[in-house]
């Protein structure tokens, strides 16, 4: 709702700002979906990568009775 009114106080203050920050803004919303679902890839492979190095640790923890890890 702040956006929406800061963009209509940017129409009133300056309306050729205004419209081509809203034409431009499918676009360079466009031009970033890749670049977020590369984040999202490399995110998962790095979850991937730290279930694997802390996986001893774990199923060592589990096998002993150790305390369970904190949240």
């Amino acid at each position: 709702m702040l956006t929406f009114l800061m963009w209509l106080i940017l129409l009133v203050l300056c309306w050729p700002l205004a419209l081509l920050a809203l034409l431009l803004y499918p676009l360079v919303w466009l031009i970033l979906l890749p670049f977020r679902l590369l984040g999202l890839a490399v995110g998962g492979v790095l979850a991937l990568l730290w279930a694997v190095v802390t996986l001893p640790a774990t199923a060592l923890r589990h096998l002993t009775g150790g305390p369970a890890r904190a949240k």
